[in-house]
């Protein structure tokens, strides 16, 4: 390196500044969006989980998460994001592979890509009323169902106010968003390697089992645990849908730190943390996978 490199002229290191300086106001605004809403929030969180209504410190909010009320709501939760994120992987990944590798007419793959964008980010109080106007007591499905099938879905147990009710809805979100995230790992799939393992004389199904599966694992376990922490954390849907009928953890903190009986936010603030906890692992988790799986796709 010359003298010239270490000391660049005053007028080429002025330039180099400003251009480092417009970069940072550009980054500025979410720097400061993270700042109040992500990383306030969950140090404010952290404090809280820590302190009873004195502000005093004390461990006894996170001895209380072991409460069998909250353990449960903890698990239906799990349970919940868990069956969500499986089927909507697999349904998911069939979309996915179906529209990148499935030979189908090329108006298919934007359509649903599309649809899939905007399905993705359809949650809460809209996603709620219209899963009750199609699929509720008296919703439209329901309805033509009994008129001309003479079939009554709620006579077989189905309901959507139920653990498998809110299931079958987080879906609604939960394969558009496994459509989006895995479709980019198909099509890192190489053609190459599939002209490879032919010319080898490998059939397709030997293909898939020892050479696009082993490379796809970690995207699809990754994109199935980006699922399970999407679902976890959701709220407005699962209030919408059921109310307090079905206990999962999101209800029961809106509960604590808002609710007119289940007044505790200091508890509340504990819920959250063992939320936090949980999301940030399989958040975690995801990241991890992330890296193992773009290192093919380079």
């Amino acid at each position: 390196m010359t003298q010239l490199d270490q000391n660049p002229p005053p007028g080429v290191a002025r330039l180099q500044f400003m251009q480092a300086a417009w970069a940072w106001v550009g980054v500025a605004p979410f720097l400061i969006f993270a700042l109040m809403f992500l990383i306030l929030p969950t140090l404010y969180l952290i404090v809280g989980g820590f302190q009873d209504p004195d502000g005093n410190f004390t461990l006894q909010n996170l001895f209380d998460l072991f409460q069998p009320s909250i353990m449960n709501a903890y698990w239906i939760s799990i349970k919940v994001s868990g069956a969500s994120a499986i089927v909507g992987a697999i349904i998911g990944f069939g979309l996915a592979y179906a529209v990148v590798l499935g030979g189908l007419p090329g108006w298919i793959r934007p359509t649903l890509m599309t649809f899939s964008g905007v399905a993705s980010n359809f949650a809460g109080l809209p996603l709620a009323f219209a899963f009750l106007a199609t699929l509720g007591r008296t919703g439209l499905v329901t309805v033509l169902l009994v008129k001309f099938f003479g079939f009554n879905i709620y006579a077989t147990g189905f309901n959507l106010l139920s653990f498998w009710g809110l299931t079958l809805t987080y879906l609604y979100f939960q394969i558009p968003l496994m459509v989006l995230i895995l479709t980019p790992a198909l099509d890192g799939l190489k053609r190459e390697w599939r002209e490879a393992s032919e010319i080898l004389g490998a059939s397709k199904f030997q293909y898939w089992l020892h050479v696009a599966f082993p490379i796809l694992w970690p995207s699809i376990l990754g994109c199935t645990l980006l699922l399970f922490a999407n679902a976890f954390g959701a709220i407005a849907t699962a209030y919408a849908l059921t109310g307090s009928s079905l206990n999962i953890i999101t209800i029961l903190l809106y509960a604590q730190i808002r609710g007119d009986v289940l007044h505790n936010p200091n508890l509340g603030y504990a819920l959250a943390l063992g939320m936090i906890f949980i999301t940030g692992l399989t958040n975690g988790l995801y990241i991890w996978l992330r890296g193992r799986s773009e290192r093919w796709l380079r």
